[in-house]
Parts: structure tokens; sequence; C-alpha cells
């Protein structure tokens, strides 16, 4: 009796070094049903793959959203990685079909607020102001002429030199 070699593991093109892809396909492989998209999930890897190689670097984070009839949709980040992308649209079409996918057009879409970086949420300033710097503030507040259209600023300059002030 002869045992079947280990099954490597198996991934979705850009998710080798992802441990959740390894999850997402055992579990998509788990039933029946769900194992039915394994195949379009592969197949949708494979054409991402393949307009990467073909496109420039520029348009990594263009994505395949379908390819449905002929017609195939991509997702970009902003209008003008769309604008500048149309201008690729004939070499991708024709580096698809030589790769043998049956591409007869190409549709662009904005993808709205998903894969741009969120920046984290901003730190209160920690800023240190020289005591003359502060001296200078509070002197400031006190020498502006008050009226209804200073108000406002003489309150905040006032605020910003009794916080900045060191006790004591």
């Amino acid at each position: 009796m002869q045992s079947s070699p280990p099954q490597r593991p198996f991934h979705i093109y850009g998710t080798r070094d992802r441990k959740t892809a390894f999850v997402a396909t055992d579990f998509l492989r788990a039933s029946d049903r769900l194992a039915a998209l394994l195949p379009s999930a592969m197949r949708m890897g494979n054409l991402q793959r393949d307009c990467r190689l073909i496109l420039p670097p520029m348009y990594t984070a263009c994505e395949v959203v379908s390819l449905q009839e002929g017609t195939l949709t991509l997702a970009v980040p902003s209008s003008a990685v769309a604008a500048k992308l149309k201008q690729q649209v004939p070499k991708l079409q024709a580096g698809l079909q030589k790769k043998g996918w049956q591409v007869e057009a190409i549709r662009i879409r904005i993808r709205m607020g998903s894969t741009v970086p969120v920046r984290e949420a901003a730190q209160p300033s920690s800023l240190k102001l020289p005591e003359k710097a502060v001296d200078a503030f509070a002197e400031l507040g006190e020498t502006l002429e008050e009226n209804a259209q200073n108000a406002p600023l003489i309150a905040a300059i006032r605020r910003l030199a009794e916080k900045r002030r060191k006790p004591g």
C-alpha cells in the first residue's frame, strides 16, 4: 500500500503569505456547496495575477472585480488612476487575450474608500512652548482690541496661554 503524498498548502494568487488564505480555502473545500466557489476564486486570482504582470507597477492597487460575458471590470482607488489606466486598456486587453483570456471590453470602476491606507488616530499635540512664547501669547491676548470679531480669537489665545503655563 502506498500512501498519497502530503497535500501542499493551497492558496489563491496574492495570498501565499497570509494564514487567513489557507483557512479560507480550507473552509471553501469543507462544504460541497462552497467548494463550487473555489474554481471561480482561482480564476479571479489568476486573472488578477495576469493583469499585474501586464500593467506597469503603478497599477498594483487595481483589482479585478469581474469577468462576465467578455467584459472585464477593474476597480481602481481614484479617478486619477482611472484616467491613467484608460490609456493602458488596449495594452492590457491585448496582453490578456494573448494569455488566453476572452476579454472583449474593459470597464473601470472607482472604488469608494476601501484600500486607501487608514492613518492612525491623531495624537494630541505634545508641543512644548518655551515660557517666553507662552508669555507672548498671553500678552497678545491682553493687547488685542476687544470686539465681536476678535472675541473668539482672544478667547482661544488666552486658553492656549493658560494651558501652556507651567504649574508652580
